[in-house]
């Protein structure tokens, strides 16, 4: 998805000066209370704010510079959460922006009956907008036109530009019927014509709720930021509670001991915002919002920030094998002669029969004889070796071989039985280790493709499912997270076991049929297991509705995309695994920061409390070991540390704390060591330097 169409400078500028006239917008109480960490911080600034403006024009109850100072660091604070919360829904709306392009109101040639083929749809079309096309209308598309809405093709074959919503330039190759029958509004279409199902309503489509999304317009809390966000409140009113209590406990201790001054409502309010958990109540949506930005850098749409979530909590991945854990294509990795005949002999006559195959597997056994046995490519018109010429034979479903015929001698390769037959019906004898060579490569998980030379058995090819390279040492990985990863595959059990040995997965679904899928993910959530799996097929509708995190490719069906809470742009099978980690970073940034700002708080502690109570109770001065230099200075560098260390953590907060994969229990005692160590030891450093500057400049 092309979504920078700006110079990074430019668009990042853009991006900060939006946020900053967001921050002061989202200073409506209506808004802030959804936060209520930052909603009491506001109400305090308020109320500094009026005993600010009391000490201006009458007797305040301290000094009004003060006051003032307090009450504008508390406004800062405020409006540093906001900023942090506007840069992270900024960059969605600049993508939003993006899309917006894409959408557009097209003319749409509508059917107002049944059509069997292009001419006949011309004649029943009438030109309306393509906001008037309704769900199960139909309409006619042909080369140049801009789809109108999202749909399911009922006839045609065509090429489609998808580079508005996938940022892929090359085309894409859209038919009826299969798994690559749905089309997205907004896309061109590049040849030939297409008859469609409209799946939506105007402002329903897929681009429709892609805009939704990452403009966070339908942005639901998860239950565990819904959670935290709890017990938070709690936190705040425990400290509103205390710190409520404290006034009337000062008035009484000055009384009592004959010495000292009242604690100022001021100085209380400083004490609350302090000790409340503003860093990450003022950071936490900015979170949330951030990590469904990092699907969407990565071409995935999430459809709630709640699949976002679960992918962090994932404890088992259904994979695919094609695609995901082999390249997807058969290689030919070993020529294996029998009956007597010479490797190279079966090289070559292998290399012929595959000259004009333009499948991958045929063109890696060209590859490979090239490699192996310095076999240089033949001429396929007349040459020494044909004067006439050779003639191909393609490989068809009936016939199961491909071949090739020239100056008397025929080559065919193909499935060992359809050869084996081939041999036999001539009368020819069998080699007697062809099929303990057939048998052999099929224990190992491999394909045999036998060769045989004027209808005599030559020897046999073996092509392997080629695992992708890295993919096992990152399943080891995923186990060390307490990952567990299940291979899906069509495959009979005895390739299907073969191929997970290598890959290194935990188990494997052999000959997996829809049926089979969801009956694996549902024993998996009945031990109280969270799945996650991708598909693209109707068949795979019911698997994806039933798991927790379901991821269908762009190029699938309509019922598998609907299916899904997930939709990868790139439709690549592998994503699966990035997004799993997504979601644990997601997870991880959100424990690492509220460690950060409740061990932040302690510091706070030794700043106020002995400015506030110290003139009352002396001995309080043995916690100043800051050695602030007074009250005020204490209480207005405590204030101001705790509006800073917001500004701060943005950029962690946005970029995510990096991804390691670790178990829970080391990545627990990492947290406590980095973020519950650096929060408690960081504002002490951060108070003694502001205490410093406010000296020198002479502002306390």
């Amino acid at each position: 998805m092309t979504i920078q169409t700006k110079k990074p400078t430019a668009y990042r500028r853009e991006i900060y000066q939006r946020a900053v006239t967001e921050s002061f917008i989202k200073l409506n109480p209506r808004w802030m209370v959804k936060n209520p960490v930052m909603f009491v911080v506001e109400v305090g600034s308020v109320l500094t704010t009026v005993l600010w403006i009391q000490a201006l024009f009458g007797r305040g109850e301290a000094p009004a510079g003060f006051i003032g100072a307090i009450a504008l660091w508390l406004w800062f604070t405020v409006l540093f959460a906001n900023f942090s919360e506007a840069v992270a829904e900024g960059r969605g709306k600049a993508q939003a922006e993006s899309l917006r392009k894409a959408r557009q109101d097209t003319p749409a040639k509508r059917l107002r009956g049944e059509a069997r083929d292009v001419q006949s749809a011309l004649s029943q079309t009438e030109v309306v907008s393509s906001t008037a096309l309704r769900k199960n209308d139909l309409y006619l598309v042909e080369s140049g036109d801009i789809l109108p809405a999202d749909g399911e093709i009922v006839m045609g074959i065509a090429s489609v530009d998808e580079s508005a919503v996938t940022g892929e330039s090359a085309p894409v190759v859209r038919e009826a019927g299969g798994d690559r029958s749905a089309v997205t509004g907004g896309t061109r279409l590049l040849s030939d014509w297409l008859i469609v199902n409209v799946s939506a309503d105007p402002g329903q489509g897929f681009l429709d709720r892609m805009i939704s999304m990452v403009e966070g317009a339908k942005r639901q809390k998860t239950p565990n930021e819904i959670a935290l966000n709890i017990l938070l409140a709690g936190f705040t009113i425990i400290f509103l509670v205390v710190c409520a209590t404290l006034l009337p406990y000062s008035l009484y201790s000055v009384r009592a001991a004959g010495q000292g001054t009242a604690i100022t409502i001021t100085v209380l309010v400083a004490l609350l915002v302090c000790l409340i958990p503003t860093t990450i109540g003022g950071l936490l949506s900015a979170i949330g919002i951030a990590g469904m930005d990092r699907m969407i850098q990565r071409n995935v749409i999430a459809m709630s920030g709640r699949a976002v979530e679960a992918a962090g909590d994932v404890d088992v991945l259904l994979l695919d094998k094609t695609g995901t854990i082999t390249l997807g294509n058969r290689q030919a990795v070993e020529f294996i002669a029998v009956g007597g005949t010479s490797a190279e002999e079966l090289a070559e006559a292998a290399q012929l029969s595959s000259l004009a195959d333009e499948t991958p597997e045929g063109r890696s056994i060209v590859v490979l004889a090239k490699e192996k046995y310095g076999l240089r490519g033949q001429t396929m018109g007349a040459s020494d070796k044909a004067p006439q010429g050779m003639h191909f034979i393609p490989f068809t479903a009936q016939t199961r071989m491909s071949g090739v015929d020239f100056d008397g001698t025929s080559i065919r390769k193909g499935a060992p039985d359809t050869i084996i037959s081939l041999v036999q019906s001539n009368g020819n004898h069998l080699p007697s280790d062809l099929q303990p060579t057939v048998d052999s490569i099929a224990r190992m998980g491999g394909t045999p493709l036998v060769v045989a030379r004027n209808k005599h058995a030559l020897g046999v090819i073996h092509l392997k499912d080629i695992v992708k390279g890295g993919i096992k040492e990152r399943f080891a990985q995923l186990r060390k997270m307490g990952i567990k990863t299940v291979m899906i595959t069509g495959d009979n059990p005895l390739t299907a076991t073969a191929i997970a040995a290598e890959a290194g997965v935990d188990d494997f679904l052999a000959q997996a049929t829809p049926e089979a899928k969801l009956k694996l993910i549902r024993e998996h959530q009945t031990g109280g297991k969270l799945v996650a799996m991708t598909g693209d097929g109707t068949n795979d509708a019911p698997a994806l509705a039933q798991a927790d995190v379901a991821v269908a490719m762009n190029t699938g069906t309509q019922p598998a995309r609907e299916a899904a809470n997930m939709i990868d742009l790139d439709s690549n099978p592998t994503k699966l695994i990035e997004i799993v980690e997504i979601g644990k970073q997601l997870l991880m940034t959100r424990g690492a920061l509220t460690t950060f700002s409740i061990a932040n708080d302690v510091a706070k502690y030794f700043a106020i409390i002995p400015a506030a109570f110290a003139s009352t109770y002396p001995v309080l001065t043995t916690l100043n070991f800051m050695k602030l230099a007074t009250p005020e200075s204490a209480i207005l560098s405590a204030v101001i540390f705790n509006a800073l260390i917001i500004i701060v953590l943005i950029p962690l907060a946005l970029r995510g704390v990096p991804y390691r994969p670790l178990g829970a229990a080391q990545l627990l005692r990492d947290n406590l060591l980095i973020y519950g160590l650096g929060g408690l030891i960081a504002p002490f450093i951060g108070i003694k330097l502001i205490d410093m500057l406010l000296v020198a400049l002479r502002l306390a």
